[in-house]
């Protein structure tokens, strides 16, 4: 097991949501995404140019661009 940066995930990659980082707006606008503490999650796509980024999450699909994916750490288990 390992933590990771979302951003640094590779296609097909899963994992669990562990931590959030970056200033309270953009920790709170993830929040009311459903972006949380022990969430599975799962990289799906990136966009042609890498972002943004399509990842599965609580049986939807999210897209985020890559400065946010950046604040999110992922316990990825192997």
């Amino acid at each position: 097991m390992y933590t990771i940066r979302l951003s640094k995930m590779i296609i097909g990659q899963s994992g669990e949501i562990q931590d959030l980082t970056g200033d309270s707006g953009l920790c709170h606008r993830l929040l009311e995404m459903g972006v949380t503490k022990g969430t599975p999650v799962e990289v799906v796509r990136f966009a042609p140019l890498g972002d943004p980024i399509d990842i599965k999450l609580r049986g939807y699909h999210l897209s985020l661009r890559r400065q946010e994916a950046e604040n999110i750490q992922v316990l990825v288990k192997e």
